[in-house]
């Protein structure tokens, strides 16, 4: 008889997800790092400074002059130290996690200017090695000065010679070039 096993047994089958014993909130790290970084962006500003500054002064305007049965605050300010203590503790950590996603933002950036350095290192490397190999190629390139002067050159040995014929011409007494006409 053929054995029978649950679908969890065989190995073209899916094992069923396995949920945890307590439950876990889930939250997305990329969305609470944006929060972070505009919160972190945000108390760094006078906006922030002049908005905390009239929320403390109202704070102490109302607990010392407010009739006694409007004070919620009634020690000297302990509520207010609390009150700032606790959004302290909460702005550090989220501070932090910005300045985290930003030296991460500025790791990934040096690297790529890293890269893109050597890229054109290697470039004006290669454009170095051209530009002298095609120096050494002009170098054995006859120039239109070298030309004029090699022309010239051969002119004048063209012109000694034919002065050397004619001279040899009237040595032997033959006709010169003017006379042969």
């Amino acid at each position: 008889m053929p054995e029978s096993r649950r679908p969890g047994d065989r190995l073209d089958t899916p094992q069923a997800v396995k949920r945890p014993l307590t439950w876990r909130p889930s939250y997305d790290t990329d969305t609470f790092g944006v929060f972070a970084e505009r919160f972190a962006r945000f108390m760094g500003t006078a906006k922030f400074l002049l908005w905390m500054t009239v929320f403390v002064i109202t704070w102490v305007l109302w607990n010392f002059l407010a009739p006694a049965d409007w004070r919620f605050d009634e020690y000297p300010l302990i509520f207010l130290t609390l009150m700032l203590s606790l959004q302290a503790s909460y702005a550090a950590p989220l501070i932090l996690l910005a300045q985290n996603r930003q030296e991460d933002r500025d790791r990934v950036v040096a690297a790529q200017d890293r890269d893109a350095a050597s890229r054109a290192h290697a470039d004006m490397e290669f454009l170095a090695r051209e530009v002298a190999s095609l120096r050494m190629s002009m170098g054995e390139v006859a120039t239109r000065d070298y030309l004029r002067s090699e022309l010239r050159a051969l002119l004048s040995e063209l012109e000694d010679r034919e002065t050397e014929r004619e001279a040899e011409r009237e040595a032997e007494g033959g006709p010169s070039h003017e006379g042969r006409e």
